[in-house]
């Protein structure tokens, strides 16, 4: 598998070299050379196929003969260890795709316990590596309990304090041991920011084998690509083949844009609608054409609290490189009221769901044809914002056992400004 950084086309590099660096030169991110498509035959076979031997199809469409096909499936099998997509009828033509079923109940699952596999599998010299990731909510957990263990992988991750769930917190920041976290007074965006300076120190990279795992690294989007196609082997057969609407719930946009190279491999879907909050900086530009990220506003849909969304570029890629007309992608923001008034809405339909979720359920309903079926996509347990669940629809949120065993261990987080010189600093001494 060839890519090529998207902001110097000059440098490419395989999926190996991809995974392990991370980031391309001037914080390029590296996008594929081939995009595949999956012809009609071939993906009703697939679409028949359970999830792990799909899965393994259709990911060696992009990795091509760089792993076999055993070794992945492999990988596949115990990176996906856990229950699979669970499709919720919510109305006649509408249901929730649930993908919070793993370990951290939430959907970053898939993707960050795929790339420790790689990782684990592409490193046949032992390296050292430094996983450095910044987090709005569940990156954070998922990075955390995929690495957790790992013989020659440190993991730091950076987290904007105060400003996720106390449970989400809870998760990832009272592991230890090759587990360490930092949390940031200031926003995602500046957790983000420092995440960038550290690969830009082509010192540091090299003395701790930096690396990262925020939805940047290719290994962590593709995976995401497999639970689309789960999606479009659950809904009822009247539905399928370009009638299936997907929403999704948007932070740095990096679900959004597994669910566009779904489409692009040959997945019948008839289009998604892009879901933020107030930090609407892609809304906005879709409506006007102009990029005018703002300041970073706090929301109860903490995990899409952010304004200058990474994989953009990759979104705007692919429409250019598929020749589809970006103005069609359908979009829309969703104030707290709203959504809280949404969450309300849905418990009334006899469905408990969390602030994510009920902006892309909001979306869906009011842009959904009558001879259409859709899906929102369920990012994260209500479990992990219980205390904003509990007081909103006034009902107990019951603790899966993954939260209860957590919620009375101390925090072990470091806490500093967002200054370079400072983390760099901790990187070297810890």
């Amino acid at each position: 598998m060839k890519l090529y950084n998207l902001k110097d086309h000059n440098e490419t590099v395989n999926f190996t070299n991809a995974v392990k660096l991370g980031l391309g030169r001037q914080q390029g991110l590296f996008f594929p050379v081939h995009l595949p498509v999956i012809d009609n035959d071939e993906l009703s076979k697939i679409l028949n196929m359970d999830f792990i031997t799909r899965s393994t199809e259709i990911l060696s469409y992009f990795i091509d003969n760089e792993i076999s096909k055993e070794k992945l499936y492999n990988s596949i099998k115990k990176a996906f260890s856990f229950s699979y997509p669970i499709q919720v009828p919510i109305t006649d033509n509408i249901g929730c795709l649930e993908l919070f079923h793993g370990p951290t109940l939430a959907f970053k699952d898939f993707g960050a316990r795929f790339m420790a596999q790689m990782i684990l599998s592409l490193n046949k010299d032992n390296e050292f590596f430094t996983i450095l990731t910044a987090t709005s909510g569940d990156t954070g957990a998922a990075v955390a309990h995929a690495f957790y263990g790992m013989k020659n992988v440190r993991v730091i991750i950076l987290y904007p304090k105060g400003k996720i769930s106390e449970l989400q917190e809870k998760l990832f920041c009272t592991l230890g041991k090759n587990i360490k976290t930092i949390s940031i007074n200031g926003s995602f965006d500046d957790c983000q920011k420092l995440v960038k300076e550290a690969f830009d120190d082509k010192k540091l990279k090299k003395l701790i084998g930096l690396n990262s795992a925020n939805s940047i690294n290719i290994s962590r989007l593709l995976a995401q690509i497999c639970y689309y196609f789960e999606a479009f082997s659950l809904i009822p057969p009247e539905y399928q083949r370009k009638k299936l609407v997907i929403s999704v719930p948007c932070g740095n946009f990096g679900n959004l844009t597994a669910g566009l190279l779904a489409k692009s491999l040959g997945l019948p879907i008839k289009y998604f609608i892009a879901c933020t909050n107030a930090n609407d900086t892609v809304p906005r530009f879709l409506q006007n054409g102009i990029w005018n990220p703002k300041n970073t506003i706090s929301t109860i849909s903490n995990a899409m609290d952010i304004s200058q969304p990474n994989n953009w570029t990759r979104v705007e890629e692919l429409f250019k490189r598929k020749k589809w007309n970006i103005k069609e992608l359908r979009f829309g923001s969703v104030s707290d009221d709203d959504t809280i008034t949404t969450l309300k809405e849905l418990l009334t339909l006899g469905y408990v769901s969390e602030p994510h979720a009920a902006i892309a359920y909001k979306l869906l309903k009011n842009k959904l044809q009558s001879d259409e079926f859709g899906l929102f996509l369920g990012t994260a347990h209500p479990a992990k914002f219980k205390n904003t669940i509990e007081k909103i629809l006034k009902n107990k949120i019951t603790l899966p056992d993954s939260l209860k065993n957590r919620i009375n261990l101390p925090l072990l987080s470091y806490n500093i400004n967002p200054d370079f010189k400072k983390l760099k600093q901790i990187l070297l001494e810890i």
